[in-house]
């Protein structure tokens, strides 16, 4: 082994900066994870911190030669696991290829190389007028190269979808270290199979993006937001299905449960009544949001709201906005430790996955909070646990996996837009039926005969 580890070192070497090149076993060590509980890491052989394409391809030549496993990571903000290191493999991270390439306000494109964080390149793109809508909440930290691996999602998804809508091409070095381009740049296209859809969201088990080419939108007029108080998540969910069915088209569609309103006013004082169940928030960028959030304010109000308070002006909207900012701070401070499940239903069925999720966390006695992008039905229930107790541990791994079942049963699915990882592989076997996933393993043998790309994620 140490044989293979001097080999790896020098032939890596070979083809790279010094500076890009990290062996010292203390700082590799900080690179064995993302931001996932109860996932497997291993240790890193060596940390590549790539600039350039051709040092990936090297980077891939020398770990096909030596038959030695590549987990490509991003900002590591991820929640699944799928970042996470593997015993001596190389982690190849591509924060440092951060170079925003190109912005076509004609074309209404940008691209970007992986590193690129998301909320630079929003702000670089509405500095011509211009709009890229999909915004995890790590927006400000994450990679557009990580969102793509894990075909991210955010707030905003309700009314512009997320990541996968909006990459138009790529170009991706394969295990072997060959470049491929996929995808177009133009407005339309579909010549040959979609391999630009199959990489988003393959979590790097498929090959290295190290260039994307992505759709851009006209910068939408500031949004404005109304918040609705209701004395049930059930009434508060009728009033969603009520929204949608209308034909309305919010920018923004969130949901708080009792649990994350108390823990939000316990951080914050936020002065929200403790009757309050279930908070719903949503927000209008249209020609004329007031006459929206007021359409919006009449049907909550007529679906059993407490109160609906709108908005006036931008400011005013930022902070009705802060609560859901909180959420997942104000959860975290309940317990030492979170589990953050994304579970996504139909929209038809989001009450009964908030009420089966409140009598999970009576079941396992524990705190389990959840919020949700309640306009495309992705929820998001986060178990507090103490990782320090074992027995608390156990149930909230098990309550974990209870929920999945939940939103598979009301024909849902495991995840939907935080990825499979470690944490949910045996869940995807289930989703996704025998057959699928032995042609989900067939797609993966082509792409990656070795199997050294990201290995022991999604299957």
């Amino acid at each position: 082994m140490d044989d293979l580890l001097a080999q790896l070192h020098d032939r890596l070497r070979a083809g790279l900066p010094a500076e890009a090149l990290i062996t010292d076993p203390d700082v590799t060590a900080s690179y064995a994870h993302d931001m996932a509980s109860f996932c497997a890491a291993g240790t890193p052989a060596v940390v590549v911190l790539p600039r350039t394409v051709e040092q990936v391809q090297h980077v891939m030549r020398t770990a096909t030669a030596l038959r030695v496993p590549v987990v490509p990571q991003g900002a590591r903000t991820g929640l699944s696991g799928a970042a996470n290191a593997s015993d001596g493999c190389i982690v190849l991270s591509l924060t440092k290829m951060d170079r925003i390439l190109e912005i076509s306000p004609v074309d209404r494109i940008a691209v970007v190389e992986p590193g690129v964080v998301n909320a630079v390149l929003s702000r670089a793109v509405g500095e011509h007028g211009l709009y890229y809508p999909p915004d995890p909440s790590s927006w400000e930290t994450c990679t557009i190269g990580g969102n793509i691996g894990t075909a991210s999602g955010g707030l905003c998804c309700v009314k512009y979808g997320v990541t996968a809508e909006y990459v138009l091409g790529l170009d991706v070095v394969l295990a072997d270290g060959r470049l491929m381009s996929t995808g177009r740049r133009t407005a339309k296209g579909v010549a040959g199979y979609d391999l630009t859809r199959l990489f988003v969201g393959s979590e790097g088990s498929l090959g290295i993006v190290v260039k994307a080419v992505l759709a851009l939108r006209p910068k939408p007029p500031r949004q404005l937001v109304l918040a609705a108080e209701f004395p049930s998540a059930a009434t508060a969910c009728d009033a969603i299905c009520a929204i949608m069915e209308r034909g309305h088209t919010p920018s923004l569609l969130e949901l708080m449960d009792r649990t994350t309103i108390r823990a939000v006013n316990q951080l914050a004082h936020m002065g929200l009544p403790d009757t309050t169940e279930a908070l719903l928030l949503a927000a209008f960028d249209t020609p004329d949001p007031t006459a929206d959030l007021l359409a919006v304010g009449e049907l909550c109000t007529a679906h059993g709201a407490t109160q609906v308070v709108p908005a006036e002006d931008a400011a005013e909207s930022e902070l009705l906005l802060q609560a859901r900012r909180l959420s997942l701070t104000a959860l975290e401070t309940l317990k030492p430790a979170t589990m953050i499940d994304d579970v996504c239903v139909p929209r038809s069925r989001l009450a009964d996955m908030i009420e089966g999720t409140s009598a999970v966390a009576e079941k396992y006695d524990l705190t389990i909070g959840l919020c949700a992008h309640a306009g495309d039905g992705n929820t998001h229930p986060v178990v507090c646990f103490d990782h320090h107790d074992p027995d608390e541990s156990r149930r909230a791994r098990e309550s974990f996996d209870e929920i999945m079942a939940l939103g598979l049963e009301l024909g849902g699915t495991i995840t939907g837009e935080h990825g499979v990882g470690v944490l949910k592989k045996e869940w995807l076997a289930r989703e996704l039926g025998p057959v699928g996933l032995e042609l989900q393993r067939g797609i993966k043998q082509t792409f990656d005969p070795l199997g050294i790309l990201n290995p022991g994620k999604l299957f």
